[in-house]
């Protein structure tokens, strides 16, 4: 069961009030997952926003043909201890077209998630506007450190493919 306390620890619900946090409570599933499981699978319909309460998630692409991925194919890890590290999983939820854009894995002996509906999401956010503006403000913000992040690592990736062409 999730708490009010986990809620208001979670960096994209601190702008939230008492009643906007209760209102949230009821939408939230507590889900704990073990090494090497999967959270959800890349191209699978985008319909849950997840939050890493503790252990570590690798966010990677799969490979074609079923070969089984690895730590070798891991885009970014999301670790539930790292402050400076965005832990929201899942934004592709409210992007076109709604479908995951990388796997996510648990890498740590166990980890704990809490997963929100999309849909209900919404509808709290219909409700409540002001809540919507705060919680989609926040993803805005994990968006561009996505972005930051792929744009980094293709910088270092062009430049080693330079270094290594002379």
């Amino acid at each position: 069961m999730v708490t009010l306390e986990q809620l208001d620890q979670i960096e994209a619900f601190q702008d939230l009030d008492d009643n906007q946090l209760s209102a949230l409570l009821p939408l939230c599933e507590k889900i704990d997952f073990r090494r090497g499981e999967k959270l959800f699978k890349e191209g699978d319909p985008a319909q849950h926003l997840w939050v890493v309460m503790n252990g570590k998630v690798d966010l990677r692409f799969e490979l074609p043909g079923d070969r089984p991925t690895s730590a070798d194919n891991t885009i970014s890890t999301h670790d539930a201890d790292d402050e400076a590290r965005k832990k929201i999983l899942g934004w592709s939820c409210f992007v076109p077209p709604h479908k995951m854009r990388l796997s996510a894995y648990c890498t740590t002996r166990s980890c704990q998630t809490i997963r929100i509906a999309k849909k209900n999401l919404i509808e709290l956010f219909e409700k409540d506007p002001l809540m919507g503006y705060h919680v989609l403000t926040y993803l805005i913000k994990v968006v561009g450190y996505r972005f930051h992040q792929f744009q980094e690592e293709l910088a270092r990736e062009k430049g080693q493919a330079v270094l290594h062409s002379w």
